[in-house]
């Protein structure tokens, strides 16, 4: 009953950052398990199980929060099962350790990306267009063949993509890609249950896990809805950042000092970018409020008898002319 518990609490607290922050669960969920000694299928196919119903709840609370763009989803979502089942069905014969360092380093990159990309003002991407199935099939793909094959994935690999696009809201990208996963895990069962059979099921720790995440995940898709985007992607680029250097020094063989001074240094290169996207937040929110001000201060306009479209074009250029610099400045900053 204690390790039950523990589980429960172990899939509360993945299920919050992953709703959060579009992944983590498999991986935090996948850990734990093999820590205990449990095999890496049957651990892969009891958190996918789980996340068949946590996914579901978090895929609705996203909904209901207006986080998820449907249009990404159907587009991402079908490809990710077809992935998914192909590496559950194949996993006791596939091994991902030889490719694991080099997912790693594009994990790595795509995280550094981030820290430097929301370290910064964030800009509008108006002319990228809309994201295109070329883009998004290959991508869904992908993370889900790495996703069942390694007990988790698909938000590692499909969030940072996305959000590195730059045409989409970070809410957005992590409700598309938290609902996207429903099917996800789905297929991943099936495939699962196909190469193992129901024994490989671990019943008891699947309601565990399965029971925390429900709690967790309205909870998650309501704090991805209030919590400033400028903080969420620099959050999301030190966890993957993080979260991927462990690979790369276990790959490398590297011992001693080494870790502890790369884990240091990354570390205080977090703080930083957080520090720096907390000041771009505050300077982007007292531009927002000055031109506020400054609109709400200007008089209203007398009432007037109609002009004509060329009178209109010089009281236009008038006004632009009289308004203050700074005041317009700021009004193309926040626009941008």
């Amino acid at each position: 009953m204690r390790k039950l518990l523990v589980l429960a609490l172990v899939g509360l607290a993945a299920q919050l950052v992953d709703g959060a922050l579009g992944m983590a669960y498999g991986l935090t969920s996948s850990t734990l398990l093999l820590f205990a000694g449990v095999a890496p299928a049957a651990a892969s196919a009891s958190v996918h199980l789980a996340e068949i119903g946590t996914t579901l709840a978090a895929g609705v609370s996203h909904w209901r929060f207006g986080n998820v763009d449907w249009r990404v989803v159907g587009r991402i979502a079908l490809p990710g099962a077809v992935g998914a089942f192909a590496g559950a069905t194949f996993l006791s014969s596939i091994s991902t350790e030889s490719a694991a360092p080099w997912m790693a380093a594009i994990l790595f990159t795509l995280g550094a990306y981030l820290l430097v990309r929301f370290s910064r003002p964030l800009r509008a991407n108006r002319a990228a267009g809309r994201l295109r199935s070329r883009f998004l099939a290959p991508l869904g793909l992908v993370a889900g063949f790495v996703d069942a094959t390694g007990g988790g994935g698909w938000g590692p690999v499909a969030t940072p993509a996305l959000l590195v696009s730059g045409r989409m809201e970070p809410r957005k990208v992590i409700g598309s890609v938290d609902t996207s996963e429903f099917l996800v895990a789905g297929a991943a069962s099936a495939g699962f249950l196909i190469g193992l059979g129901s024994e490989g099921f671990l019943l008891p720790t699947v309601a565990a896990l399965l029971i925390g995440g429900l709690i967790a995940a309205p909870i998650a898709a309501w704090l991805v809805r209030i919590v400033p985007a400028q903080l969420l992607g620099a959050v999301i680029g030190g966890v993957i950042v993080l979260t991927n250097t462990r690979t790369l020094l276990r790959a490398g063989e590297l011992g001693g000092p080494v870790p502890a001074l790369a884990y240091t240094v990354l570390g205080a290169g977090w703080l930083v970018a957080l520090v720096l996207a907390v000041r771009a937040l505050r300077r982007t929110r007292r531009a927002r409020a000055t031109v506020e001000a400054a609109l709400a201060a200007r008089p209203a306009a007398p009432v007037a008898e109609p002009a004509t479209p060329a009178a209109e074009s010089v009281h236009a250029t008038d006004a632009a002319a009289t308004a203050p610099e700074e005041t317009r400045r700021l009004a193309a900053a926040v626009e941008g």
